[in-house]
């Protein structure tokens, strides 16, 4: 088969996945309808509807969208068919049924944020950063039955600076998570459909795997008992996205939110209880479990985000505050 022969469908719904489904676009690849999610209520009251960032970009490139509220709806799945794909490309999408994913001659495949079969789940590169992780990557697989198994098409590692974020690490592995599907296409191409695969496999030094469920808000609370390495890790693997928090006791008495968005590790412990945020020489400071971060940029909640500088402009003659 030749790439003009191709029929595909695009199934994806937040900006991550326009990476791709815009590579496929802009290399001539045959993008023949998108599915994503319905679009959902934002605004205060939520009276208005705010469509996914995928169906943004296929109105905009006269793709046709579907956007079911089950996957297995008949008039959904009538309207997929009538498409005809022979293959189909997911990225950050719903877990999807047999009859959807067995639909296309050529099968389906996911471009995943990690090296499978590690952080398998819905926030990959936010758990890879937060374990402290020095190398990540992309994957490629089809998909099957269960969650982020099927066998591996492709692979590219990216290493995790380690002063990386995760809208640092999203944005490089958005474009190799692009690249990447662009090559696994190409492959099945090159084999009629069967490109090369391997089963996912434990490495014989992990019993058990690292994985990536989805974050709640009581899963972004800093835990100052952690090392200061770890809350540093903690920080920069959900800045800034939806961002580590902290109750904080204002000078006042109040009770407040802190989030913050970016720190650093000191080197030297200052000593300060655990859980206090103290001021030292124009600098702000937390200190951990073991250790002491430095905080460099933050925000209170209903205030903007700003740098600790500015913080501490506007808290003057305050030296300690305590946190939970």
């Amino acid at each position: 088969m030749n790439k003009s022969d191709l029929r595909i469908v695009f199934m994806g719904t937040p900006e991550f996945a326009v990476g791709t489904l815009r590579a496929l676009v802009e290399n001539q690849y045959p993008v023949v309808g998108v599915v994503t999610q319905p679009d959902r209520p934002v605004g205060r009251h939520g009276n208005t509807l705010q469509p996914p960032a995928v169906k943004q970009y296929a109105l905009e490139h006269d793709i046709p969208v579907l956007q079911p509220e089950k996957m297995k709806d008949e008039a959904f799945l009538a309207q997929l068919r009538a498409l005809r794909p022979n293959l189909q490309v997911v990225v950050a999408f719903r877990m999807l049924p047999e009859v959807v994913w067995a639909l296309p001659e050529y099968g389906t495949f996911n471009v995943h944020a990690s090296l499978l079969p590690r952080y398998r789940g819905a926030a990959p590169i936010n758990w890879a950063i937060i374990n402290g992780e020095t190398k990540t990557g992309v994957t490629t697989f089809f998909l099957d039955h269960e969650i982020d198994t099927g066998r591996i098409i492709m692979q590219q590692e990216l290493p995790i600076p380690p002063q990386a974020d995760v809208e640092t690490m999203y944005n490089q592995l958005m474009e190799a998570g692009a690249q990447l599907a662009l090559r696994t296409i190409d492959s099945v191409l090159q084999h009629d459909g069967c490109p090369p695969t391997r089963e996912q496999s434990i490495s014989e030094e992990e019993e058990t795997l690292p994985a990536a469920p989805k974050l709640f808000k009581e899963t972004c609370r800093i835990d100052w008992q952690r090392t200061a390495t770890e809350v540093h890790n903690f920080i920069r693997g959900l800045s800034p996205i939806p961002g580590a928090w902290a109750p904080l006791i204002l000078p006042d008495g109040k009770d407040a939110t802190i989030k913050i968005y970016r720190a650093r590790v000191m080197e030297e412990d200052l000593g300060a209880e655990m859980g206090t945020l103290s001021v030292e020489s124009g600098r702000l400071f937390a200190a951990c479990g073991e250790g002491t971060i430095e905080i460099l940029e933050l925000q209170l909640s209903g205030k903007r985000r700003m740098t600790a500088k500015d913080f501490l402009n506007g808290t003057r003659g305050v030296e300690q505050w305590r946190m939970e």
